[in-house]
């Protein structure tokens, strides 16, 4: 449990309590249905990479959808209209881990899936304190308040090449947007892949919208990706 702007908030932080030094912390930022189970799972990878990781959450404690609700993106879309709320409450989820006994503050980096890839692309954005941000098969649209210039964060975007949500014209209008911003950037796309690559819960299902679906070469090669991108972070 933490506060924040709007809180409480409810996140989970996973590490090896065995290693006494201080170590690098990972943001894990959640998709459009909050935090749950799947991302405690990606912090738990992270931590048996060497780091910590922090499942942190953005909505408030309790505010959570599954796909079968009616409206699944209702506390997105509040956040989406919000994001000067939404660029807060990152920051608090930040402090909390770059605060926590067990990490360096001088080396922390945030990845998001979805709606979190936005999010960690805003953190850039907005100048927070990571060394580095991943944005899995995110959300590209800008803020409606200035970005930092340069945007210090080292930049990696996992990206399915037929994701409806981010059309080629939004990749490339993001590529555009960070070179002018100063930013060591990358972009790898991924083909035959879309939307929520990297989302296990849908394999085997029928996508609920074309583009949406499991992609098991892309999930496995951008989290080799991001992997790379880790080590040269914090080396």
């Amino acid at each position: 449990m933490y506060d924040g702007p709007g809180g409480p908030f409810e996140g989970v932080i996973v590490y090896d309590d065995e290693v006494e030094a201080a170590r690098p912390g990972v943001l894990v930022v959640p998709n459009v249905l909050g935090q749950k189970e799947a991302d405690n799972q990606k912090a738990e990878a992270l931590a048996r990479l060497g780091y910590v990781g922090f499942a942190c959450d953005v909505f408030g404690q309790g505010k959570r959808t599954t796909r079968a609700d009616d409206d699944s993106a209702r506390y997105m879309n509040t956040l989406n209209a919000d994001r000067a709320l939404l660029r807060d409450r990152l920051a608090s989820s930040l402090a909390v881990l770059a605060d926590f006994h067990a990490v360096d503050p001088a080396k922390t980096a945030a990845i998001g899936f979805c709606f979190g890839g936005k999010c960690v692309l805003d953190m850039a954005r907005a100048g927070m304190d990571v060394r580095g941000v991943v944005s899995f098969h995110g959300v590209y649209d800008r803020p409606d308040y200035p970005s930092v210039t340069p945007i210090r964060a080292k930049v990696l975007v996992c990206h399915g090449w037929d994701d409806p949500i981010d059309p080629p014209e939004s990749v490339v209008a993001l590529g555009q947007e960070l070179t002018g911003s100063g930013a060591d950037w990358q972009i790898h796309a991924y083909g035959g892949a879309g939307h929520a690559f990297t989302d296990v819960e849908l394999e085997g299902k029928p996508p609920h919208r074309p583009g949406v679906a499991y992609e098991e070469k892309a999930d496995r090669r951008s989290w080799l990706a991001m992997k790379d991108f880790l080590i040269e972070l914090f080396v």
